[in-house]
């Protein structure tokens, strides 16, 4: 007896009305506000972007050792490749001033009339030696360490400060061997010393403002480091580092606006405030009027508004 099995019919199912669905149509329809909701409430932010002021600050607070780490360590290296080493932080603006004095003190007889005209003229060399280093370096705290500012998240104003403290390092380190000097040629601490304290902390404010200042725009211009030497040789000569701008300003030889211009010349401000604290024969005569509120001011507008407009372009250093 043979035995028939029998297939089921097959029962089709009626078509589906529905679109088929793709990769894209299975995933939610998300605007910018919506993802930028969801970014939020998940602590995504934009890679690189510029933090708000007090948040930017507190980045800087903690990382306030390697600010100093690195700064010690590019002095330490500045003359690493030197045989003398690091005695050319001494022997460097020690030198200037030997050149200055033959060719100005000497040939251009610009030592007359000015009392102890040596300390006068290596407590100028000194000084203005800090504020041109500082603003120097500060044109290449972007592009000098480009390679760290693509490859590290950090906040970028630590570059030129940390350059700004290296010089300030190195005026320390040198103050050393204006101090000998100045004992050479009779001039013994007194009082008025303590006050070149807050004459230096106040430059140092304002060489780290116009660094970053200066930071800034050649990281966007690096031809303006190429400019920076022609500046800051016509700087010098208009801040009294090798003659006495008091004695210079005298009478009505000089119109009134550029006297005044002359006078609240940051750099000679500081400069004749550090020989008014270490030279006896320097008096208050001849400082300009308001010396102090003159250099508490130029200190605040260039140290506050320097940072101030470098931390506004601190998303775009390094790109491009």
């Amino acid at each position: 007896m043979v035995s028939q099995t029998t297939t089921p019919a097959r029962v089709d199912a009626p078509p589906s009305t529905s679109p088929p669905l793709s990769a894209h149509a299975a995933l939610p329809d998300h605007g910018p506000g919506e993802l930028a909701a969801l970014a939020a409430r998940h602590g995504l932010t934009v890679s690189g972007a510029r933090p708000r002021l007090p948040v930017y600050v507190r980045q800087l607070w903690g990382r306030r050792h390697f600010i100093t780490a690195f700064a010690t360590a590019k002095l330490t290296a500045q003359y690493s490749q030197a045989k003398l080493g690091q005695i050319w932080q001494l022997m460097t603006p020690l030198l200037n001033a030997t050149v200055y004095y033959f060719i100005f003190g000497v040939l251009m007889q610009t030592k007359q009339g000015v009392n102890d005209f040596v300390p006068f003229l290596v407590t100028g060399v000194f000084i203005w030696t800090f504020t041109s280093n500082s603003i120097t370096a500060g044109t290449r705290a972007i592009s000098g360490n480009i390679g760290l500012v693509r490859a590290l998240h950090f906040p970028r104003a630590s570059l030129p400060i940390a350059l700004a403290l290296q010089q300030l390092q190195q005026l320390l380190f040198s103050l050393g061997a204006l101090v000998l000097i100045l004992l050479a040629f009779g001039q013994f601490p007194q009082v008025s010393w303590l006050l070149a304290v807050p004459a230096l902390a106040l430059q140092a404010l304002f060489n780290t403002g116009v660094s970053m200042v200066f930071a800034r725009l050649t990281a966007r211009t690096p031809d303006i480091a190429q400019l920076m030497p022609f500046i800051l040789r016509t700087w010098m000569y208009a801040s009294g580092v090798m003659w006495s701008l008091d004695s210079r300003l005298a009478g009505d030889r000089v119109p009134y606006l550029a006297k005044l211009a002359l006078e609240i010349n940051p750099a000679a401000v500081y400069i004749d405030l550090m020989r008014f604290a270490l030279i006896d024969s320097f008096h208050s005569t001849q400082l300009p009027p308001h010396v102090w509120a003159v250099a508490t001011g130029w200190a605040l507008v260039c140290g506050v508004g320097g940072f101030l407009y470098f931390w506004r372009a601190e998303e775009s250093y390094g790109r491009g």
